[in-house]
């Protein structure tokens, strides 16, 4: 709860979203999930899969609902494929947390239409890793997984 009572939920966008009090161009909707189209898209087309239940990240969702989540991603990405809008790929991303560029904080899924020349580039810099590095990484990962069950 906020000083004024409110909690994260109750001045969420998206859970306004879903519950029918803020507006969005509603491409599916089921019990568990709604998909609308992102208000600031990268390229045309570009919808998130939102699920209905309030969760900030990942680390949050339950995970049936994140699986359902992903289900419904795939569909989307099915449909898109098959519209008219003659996209040429997806990427399917999400944005965990604030370094990760997440920016509504509630969990949600970027399906996003590409197009040859469309502009939006991910271009990491990224370096080969020495591979006692990653197999410490991995152990590290490994032991994480175990204390999660």
């Amino acid at each position: 709860m906020t000083r004024n009572g409110t909690s994260a939920a109750e001045r969420c966008i998206f859970c306004a979203i879903a519950t029918g009090h803020a507006e969005a161009s509603v491409v599916y909707e089921d019990e568990i999930v709604v998909a609308f189209m992102d208000l600031n898209p990268v390229t045309p087309g570009h919808l998130l899969v939102v699920p209905r239940k309030h969760a900030v990240g990942l680390e949050d969702l339950d995970r049936v609902i994140g699986a359902h989540v992903w289900s419904v991603g795939h569909d989307m990405a099915r449909a898109l494929r098959r519209s008219d809008m003659g996209c040429e790929g997806i990427n399917v991303f999400v944005c965990d947390g604030e370094v990760a560029f997440q920016t509504v904080f509630h969990f949600h899924l970027h399906v996003i239409p590409r197009y040859a020349g469309d502009g939006w580039t991910i271009c990491p810099e990224s370096q080969e890793r020495e591979r006692s590095l990653l197999d410490s990484d991995a152990q590290a990962i490994k032991d994480a997984i175990t204390s999660t069950h």
